[in-house]
């Protein structure tokens, strides 16, 4: 890992340091930032988005971070004695630091596969309608006429819409939460 402080920070950020330190950065599994103001974390995060072309997870605790949560792709706030600013700003909420550990790992993997197998269904759902739609077309002699009436294609359209994802989002969980806390690697073969 590395940690480096704000005033560091802040040389590397306006100098034509940019580049070393990106390429230093990219060798460390983490990097820390301790004594860094709100426009430095926000600046840095920006920093790696655009030329890393990573995705970035910030996590704040204060109002201080409000501007680097904003920034990152996935923002994480932390309820804690500093108000609650970082987490009205993010786009996940925690109550301690320890957690984040299963918002990643648990949480993060189901909702990869769930959002993977909704792709799909809705994929497959759309085509079979198209499909039923285009052999109909062969018996009326592609005469445009309509299959079916407009309230039954709303009715199948929020039918087939709205319940299966309530469903397989409430019941779905192709992972035991203990195994997956077991075995981070299986975080990444979700992706």
């Amino acid at each position: 890992g590395l940690v480096i402080d704000g005033r560091t920070l802040e040389h590397v950020l306006h100098d034509n340091l940019q580049n070393t330190f990106l390429e230093l950065t990219e060798k460390c599994r983490a990097v820390v930032c301790c004594q860094a103001t709100p426009l430095q974390k926000s600046v840095l995060v920006k920093l790696v988005r655009s030329k890393l072309k990573a995705m970035t997870l910030a996590v704040g605790d204060g109002a201080n971070d409000v501007s680097m949560i904003q920034v990152a792709d996935i923002g994480v706030g932390i309820s804690g004695q500093e108000g609650m600013q970082a987490v009205m700003a993010s786009d996940f909420a925690i109550s301690q630091f320890r957690h984040l550990r299963k918002l990643l790992l648990v949480h993060g993997h189901w909702c990869y596969t769930r959002l993977t197998n909704m792709v799909l269904y809705y994929f497959y759902k759309n085509v079979t309608y198209v499909n039923l739609l285009f052999w109909y077309q062969f018996f009326c002699g592609f005469s445009g006429t309509s299959m079916t009436d407009y309230w039954i294609l709303i009715l199948f359209n929020l039918l087939f819409t709205s319940v299966p994802p309530i469903i397989y989002g409430v019941l779905d969980k192709d992972v035991s939460a203990e195994i997956l806390m077991q075995l981070p690697q299986l975080y990444t073969m979700s992706q």
